[in-house]
């Protein structure tokens, strides 16, 4: 008969884990971006921001610029509970690339050697 051991993982490897799924789930939603853009509902970054926050009570929480130019905004409800990816392009049009449900912000923002 054989048995199998089950060790749980530490919590900083679970976060780590999470951070790299995240990550990961970011750079293929941006290798995306034109074809989502065109099938998603987009209008100008004040009317977006007005309806994420009318809607679902969720505010920004975090911001970037992409390499194409955009900058990508992530809006959350206070407590995480729904989330909201947004990209803004030069030209002033938003577009929402993801949403989703349990938002966590992690404390550590890069990996990596400390400079």
């Amino acid at each position: 008969m054989s048995y199998t051991t089950i060790t749980r993982e530490s919590p900083k490897a679970a976060r780590l884990r999470l951070f790299g799924a995240v990550g990961l789930a970011l750079a293929l939603l941006l290798a995306v971006v034109a074809p989502a853009s065109a099938q998603t509902a987009c209008a100008t970054h004040a009317r977006v921001a007005k309806q994420l926050e009318s809607r679902y009570a969720e505010a920004p929480i975090a911001i970037g610029l992409a390499s194409n130019g955009g900058i990508i905004e992530l809006f959350s409800t206070r407590d995480g509970s729904t989330w909201t990816l947004v990209m803004t392009m030069p030209d002033g049009k938003s577009c929402p690339l993801a949403a989703g449900q349990g938002w966590e912000s992690l404390s550590s923002v890069a990996l990596g050697p400390k400079a």
